[in-house]
């Protein structure tokens, strides 16, 4: 067991800590260049290869759309009354305690930790949690309400391309497929490589709130996603995945938002940092839980 559970931190920690040390050196990353291209080009292209090879069909994308919700829903209510409970305000913290890593961290260990059919689930979360940060934690964090530039987001369009393919049995051409792939095959890496210098370029303030609601998240989410499979009789790859990707740390894009909006991006910040430096000693005990 300690030997899997090593096989599959090992990556993880080593890209995340090629970005963390290339960060500190001072030398150029175009964090604004990266994160357009996983999020416009490489995600997308993972998506569209990924569920368009997986074994997966419409039932069991819709079973994982039902636990995907479940488990938001127990989230973001525990979250709601701890925040309204010690009085800080909702558009700064909800959104962090409701929508982890999935990307940067969820998705290598879901494919490290299961293979392809771990990585076609784990993509299929992350879409969904993408779909919902996009939308309901944006207007959240801006006040705005929902904004119509959702459904012209690159990911979303994939999503939709992914599930007609899922749908209908469609299979891509194979010099398109093999295209696709290469270009998907940059996403994993590179959310690993960004999330280390990410890490290692945001400062820290407000320790001792930022640890604390940073236990919460880890613990909140990993409870929710037990309870939901517990009650729905989940087992198998799934239920691991499930345990992974909701007990993520903070995912930096909450702390993205909170800057553009300036709705407490140092709070933000140290969820951020706290909550995943904590999530690399808590997951041998996670993976040990997950791994079947």
């Amino acid at each position: 067991m300690l030997v899997k559970i090593w096989a599959v931190m090992a990556p993880v920690l080593a890209c995340a800590g090629i970005g963390f040390f290339w960060g500190r050196s001072g030398r150029p990353f175009d964090m604004r260049m990266v994160t357009a291209l996983v999020t416009t080009v490489a995600t997308p292209c993972l998506i569209v290869a990924t569920l368009g090879k997986s074994d997966l069909d419409l039932a069991a994308l819709a079973r994982v759309t039902g636990l995907f919700l479940a488990v938001l829903t127990v989230t973001g209510l525990v979250a709601w009354l701890a925040l309204r409970l010690s009085g800080r305000p909702l558009r700064v913290f909800l959104p962090s305690m409701m929508f982890p890593n999935t990307g940067n961290m969820g998705l290598p260990l879901s494919m490290l930790a299961f293979g392809d059919h771990g990585l076609a689930l784990g993509l299929a979360w992350m879409m969904l949690t993408s779909v919902v940060q996009f939308s309901f934690g944006l207007a959240v964090v801006s006040g705005q309400g929902l904004s119509w530039k959702l459904f012209r987001h690159p990911i979303l369009v994939s999503v939709v391309i992914a599930v007609a393919m899922v749908l209908f049995r469609v299979r891509l051409p194979e010099w398109l497929f093999n295209s696709v792939q290469l270009i998907g095959d940059l996403t994993i890496p590179l959310m690993l490589i960004t999330l280390g210098v990410s890490l290692s370029q945001l400062r820290v303030r407000h320790a001792g709130l930022g640890a604390a609601f940073s236990v919460l998240r880890l613990v909140l989410g990993f409870a929710a996603a037990w309870l939901v499979c517990e009650l729905a009789g989940v087992e198998g790859v799934l239920r691991g995945v499930i345990l992974i990707q909701s007990t993520m740390p903070v995912a930096v894009f909450n702390y993205l938002l909170a800057q553009t909006y300036r709705q407490g991006p140092e709070e933000v910040a140290a969820m951020v940092v706290f909550s995943t430096l904590l999530s690399f000693l808590t997951l041998p005990l996670l993976l040990a839980v997950a791994l079947p």
